[in-house]
């Protein structure tokens, strides 16, 4: 068995206080489960063989041809690859029906999946890699080549190109349908996922088979409350775990299908909830806010439910939602640390411009600086527990930051009222949520310093209508280098071609100085008070 996950975590000490005993799902949780198992092996035997699973343009899979694809994957992982319990695999490709085949294989041959966007860079991928010492990869051909520039030293197999030697799958082909999954612990840990922080560095989250399990059993159950002939669509990668959650976990484990889009742009993601009449619809108020412009020519009126994270949901942007559709959206916060939504409400129990209450499973209080509880109606900073939790890969000064007195502190300022709702006031750190998208400031200031232009910058997000925030920089030039709009975009374009395109400054201010402590620390908070 490769130890490397057991290894990294930090030490049980510092863990979140973990909640098992608050519903009757989570108590009844064994100590020894494989989460593909739960959700795509008992599928089957529960009668779903024949039901659809996964719809994509073009393709259509059952509950039998995923479960099958699964298991001929987990054969190559153990009988060609080498892998062994414990062992990560990144995952690189849009969304679609192999992407989460290969998720399932990687689980059901004991190992841990790493999932990544396809906007990342080769930058990024090495420092997600090295981080998690990964040797082997799966990348959609058509992707593969920072894929490939990161790992040297690693095995790289491309899927999607079918007549290729090599691809994987060529080397599934003759393998058998059926697979014996790996007898897992409940606390053996079945994926890392990556999230940019106020570091610059993206940090590792660890999340066990139990916690696959957990966030199915808890949202989607009790808030969402999905049904078996229901059809998921939305437009988060599969990397972030609300996607994850929305497009893949949540209908099976209730028997529905997920529809995958490769690019889940508003007027794609319009479309085909059109298309393929889709029911419950998963993105970020930025792509609510664009398809209310889209309506005119789509006939979207089998969606019921529809579901709003990854950025606070704007009562300007529910209220136009509703007023077009009919629909209430489902506000939520959620963290790549906890994986998926703990605070919600749907229905009757919404209340516009709330994020919600504690979903249940969940418990949430508002502390101030020193940890003591404030009074409803004052501002402090949100600390949930609950099933899920943080637990950083090797990151003890982050584990300590996060985790305090048992309690995960997300970062995030709230407000809540009387009768329980917790209202959004702001991020407590330095990250930008733009369009969905967290970003981290330090980052993109760490990129735009390597261009020979740059003598120092600070980069802050700015508030924008359409998208929540943009990322905006404010840069000091070397001596020798002119402001103009001729540099602006160089360094735009920049960006976009060392880290993820999304992460780009769309505001560039030519500035003299940078405000900055007398020990020389950016005040980047000044610089969002000149935004304000």
């Amino acid at each position: 068995m490769d130890r490397f996950c057991r290894e990294s975590l930090p030490p049980r000490e510092l863990w979140p206080v973990m909640r098992y005993d608050t519903l009757p799902e989570l108590a009844a949780y064994p100590e020894r489960m494989n989460c593909a198992t739960e959700l795509l092996d008992r599928a089957v035997e529960r009668g779903w063989g024949d039901r659809t699973a996964l719809i994509a343009p073009g393709a259509r899979w059952t509950y039998r041809d995923l479960l099958e694809t699964a298991n001929r994957i987990a054969h190559v992982l153990v009988e060609d690859l080498g892998l062994v319990p414990g062992g990560r695999v990144l995952l690189r490709g849009p969304n679609n029906p192999m992407l989460v085949a290969c998720w399932f294989a990687v689980l059901k041959a004991g190992g841990v999946v790493v999932c990544t966007m396809p906007l990342l860079r080769t930058r990024e991928l090495v420092f997600t890699a090295e981080k998690a010492r990964i040797g082997l990869a799966f990348t959609d051909t058509r992707f593969a080549a920072d894929c490939e520039a990161a790992m040297p030293a690693g095995r790289v197999v491309h899927y999607g190109a079918p007549e290729t030697a090599g691809s994987l799958e060529q080397l599934m082909a003759g393998k058998p349908a059926a697979f014996a999954n790996v007898d897992t612990a409940a606390e053996d840990t079945a994926l890392i996922a990556f999230t940019s922080g106020t570091t610059g560095q993206g940090k590792g989250t660890m999340h066990f088979h139990r916690d696959v399990l957990a966030i199915c059993d808890c949202f989607p159950k009790y808030v969402l409350r999905p049904r078996a002939d229901d059809v998921f669509i939305g437009s988060p990668p599969l990397a972030f775990t609300f996607g994850l959650g929305g497009l893949v976990l949540f209908p099976l484990r209730v028997g529905a299908a997920g529809v995958l889009l490769e690019q889940g742009t508003p007027p794609n993601l319009t479309k085909g909830i059109e298309e393929f009449r889709a029911t419950v619809c998963f993105t970020a108020p930025t792509a609510y806010r664009a398809m209310c412009g889209l309506l005119a020519n789509h006939d979207i009126s089998s969606l019921r439910e529809c579901v709003s994270a990854g950025e606070t949901l704007p009562r300007p942007t529910f209220d136009a939602w509703h007023q077009k559709t009919g629909i209430r959206i489902i506000d939520g916060i959620g963290s790549t640390e906890m994986l998926h939504i703990f605070i919600s409400a749907s229905g009757d129990d919404i209340r516009p411009g709330a994020t919600g209450r504690p979903v249940p499973g969940y418990e949430a209080k508002l502390i101030d600086a020193d940890g003591g509880e404030v009074p409803d109606g004052e501002i402090g900073r949100l600390a949930v527990r609950g099933p899920t939790g943080c637990r950083y890969l090797d990151n003890l000064e982050r584990q300590r930051a996060y985790v305090q007195d048992g309690w995960n502190v997300t970062g995030d300022s709230y407000r809540r009222d009387a009768d329980g709702y917790y209202w959004y006031q702001a991020r407590t750190d330095d990250m930008i949520i733009s369009s969905g998208y967290n970003i981290s400031g330090p980052e993109v200031e760490s990129i735009l310093l390597l261009h020979a232009a740059v003598q120092e910058c600070g980069v802050v997000g700015a508030p924008d209508s359409e998208r929540g925030q943009i990322v905006k920089a404010f840069v000091v030039l070397k001596p020798g280098f002119a402001a103009s709009a001729e540099l602006t975009k160089e360094l735009q374009d920049f960006v976009k071609a060392e880290i993820a395109p999304y992460k780009y400054p769309r505001a560039v201010v030519f500035t003299d100085a940078l405000p900055r402590t007398d020990t020389g620390k950016l005040q980047r908070f000044r610089l969002r008070q000149e935004n304000a």
